[in-house]
């Protein structure tokens, strides 16, 4: 028997090599399958720290052109074509500014490398959106904004760069496999979320299903929130980052906590009755101005926390974004990292909101765009000079040379009244996790729009869109929350046999340097707006204990 097990072993090891050979001999190839206007490398990896399979990396650009501001631009992407493929193909949607192409994997956050897309049997293409963020060297910290200055440029990191990518990558990837697509996902978060957005409307037949996490789909509007926000801190301190300190923001979750920690039946220090919560918890009660017990915040922090909840208004009181949720997360790393104070020599220690979100909103989101120095100092005067009444009202502008406004090429077409008709009628599914923490988008924001795409399709919505709200969560995995969860599983489950989605389970990292002894090792269902997570009965570290109602 010894001789035939190693006759087969052989054989197995000798068709292995020969498969092997052949993908990568059609990578090599591969060149020769597209367009004379895209260009294209190849290499066959065989052994990769994240991709669990062989496959064949394309490296590509298109577009090439010469902007109005004499810059080069061009669109970059990577294509990974891997040797398990299913017949998926994922468009991955990234973050920031965009600028550069991210590793084609179809990360999101709550998923562990092996669930990545690439992974599970998806071709994966990612790309820089159609800028380079590092052409402008000499820029100091607003060189990955000035593609602003190109109105082309813009809408390219808008929307555009989908609709000239996504021909080019599915032709390579039925070209690879000599076999068709038989399913497209479009998968992003934060700004990539936005994108995802904005494809449901401008691209409705182009993805079967999409994933969306904590989504900037009003980004322009957003922006404002930051000068808003360096207004309120600056206040308190002229040295921002020292305006709220780290046991303010603990003492404020604190009191978060013990007024709603318990509304959803468990003290676990997750807010799930967050609705209610609001309307409980009450900020001035923890101003030493009425109560002077330890923990207690000086009547000028608590306004501004006050302040920066409300969110942005002109001097007509008109709402200029969104308001926030009080939540536990305020305390995470993360929150204070964004709104705070980061710890980057470099950027003085000012938060992201004071150097990447005033360079943005400078640059890219003000029409004609305000030529703003890429020194910390210079952009957090910026910020601390931003008019809401003159200054905010210049993300709707047009000109001559800019034909459409920030909020035109970076919002998805009547993002205030969604209907989504032509993406149902595509049989097109989506599924949508913000934190309920999150200090860049507000999560308000997102389930306003969802509550609005609900009342247009007659309470029908979860029809073909699902909304996850999850506490604790800050802007990506972190905080104090449950945020090891698996969303793809589910997406492809509805999308490909038709079962919708109900509780998804969230369990906590014992990583996550958020979370206290307590927190570690528990599970939760995260469950479909407007249901929520209510302790019933059995052990209360475990998700089966709590029931979606």
């Amino acid at each position: 028997m010894k001789p035939i097990l190693l006759l087969n072993t052989s054989f197995a090891l000798f068709l292995t090599a020969s498969l092997g050979q052949a993908a990568e001999m059609d990578c090599q190839s591969l060149p020769n399958s597209i367009s004379n206007n895209v260009d294209i490398t190849t290499k066959y990896i065989s052994n990769d720290d994240v991709v669990n399979v062989p496959y064949c990396l394309v490296l590509g650009e298109l577009d090439k052109r010469t902007g109005v501001d004499g810059k080069y631009y061009s669109l970059k992407f990577e294509l990974r074509l891997p040797e398990n493929w299913k017949k998926r193909f994922a468009f991955q949607f990234n973050g920031g500014n965009d600028g550069a192409v991210k590793p084609a994997l179809g990360v999101v956050a709550g998923l562990t490398p092996d669930q990545y897309p690439i992974n599970q049997g998806f071709a994966v293409v990612s790309s820089d959106a159609g800028h380079n963020g590092k052409l402008n060297p000499n820029a100091g910290l607003v060189g990955g904004a000035i593609f602003g200055h190109d109105p082309q440029a813009r809408q390219d990191y808008g929307y555009s760069f989908i609709e000239k990518l996504n021909p080019a990558a599915r032709q390579l990837v039925e070209s690879y496999y000599k076999q068709p697509i038989q399913y497209a996902y479009g998968i992003g978060k934060s700004n990539g979320g936005r994108q995802a957005m904005v494809s449901a409307v401008r691209y409705p037949n182009m993805f079967d299903g999409l994933l969306i996490g904590y989504p900037g789909f009003n980004l322009p509007k957003a922006a404002v929130q930051h000068a808003w926000d360096i207004q309120a801190l600056h206040a308190v301190n002229s040295d921002i980052s020292q305006a709220l300190t780290r046991q303010d923001l603990n003492s404020f979750s604190d009191a978060i906590l013990e007024r709603c920690d318990t509304l959803d039946g468990a003290q676990d220090g997750l807010i799930f009755a967050s609705d209610e919560c609001q309307k409980l918890f009450n900020p001035q009660a923890l101003s030493c101005a009425t109560d002077s017990r330890q923990g207690c915040l000086p009547e000028e922090k608590i306004n501004a926390l006050v302040l920066m909840h409300q969110g942005p208004s002109n001097s007509k009181h008109e709402a200029l974004y969104s308001d926030w949720v009080y939540d536990s997360g305020i305390r995470s790393g993360g929150w204070r990292f964004w709104k705070v104070e980061s710890h980057i020599k470099s950027w003085d220690h000012q938060p992201i909101i004071g150097v990447m979100g005033a360079a943005s909103l400078a640059h890219i989101f003000s029409t004609p765009p305000v030529n703003v120095g890429g020194d910390p100092k210079s952009l957090i005067d910026f910020l601390l000079a931003y008019d809401f009444d003159e200054d905010a009202p210049k993300i709707y502008n047009k000109t001559k040379m800019f034909p459409l406004s920030a909020m035109n090429v970076m919002t998805p077409p009547n993002a205030d009244n969604p209907i989504l008709k032509e993406f149902q009628q595509s049989n097109g599914k989506m599924m949508i996790y913000h934190g309920n923490s999150d200090p860049v988008f507000s999560v308000k924001d997102t389930v306003r729009w969802y509550n609005r795409l609900d009342e247009n399709n007659d309470g029908n919505a979860s029809n073909f869109a699902k909304l996850y709200r999850i506490p604790g969560m800050p802007h990506g995995q972190g905080g104090p929350s449950a945020d090891q969860f698996n969303m793809l599983e589910p997406l492809i489950s509805w999308v490909e046999q038709g079962h919708s989605p109900a509780e998804v389970v969230a369990a906590t990292r014992d990583d996550n340097r958020d979370i206290p002894e307590t927190m570690k090792g528990i599970s939760r269902p995260l469950c479909p707006y407007p249901l929520t997570a209510i302790y019933k009965k059995g052990d209360v570290a475990k998700a089966r204990s709590f029931a979606c109602q």
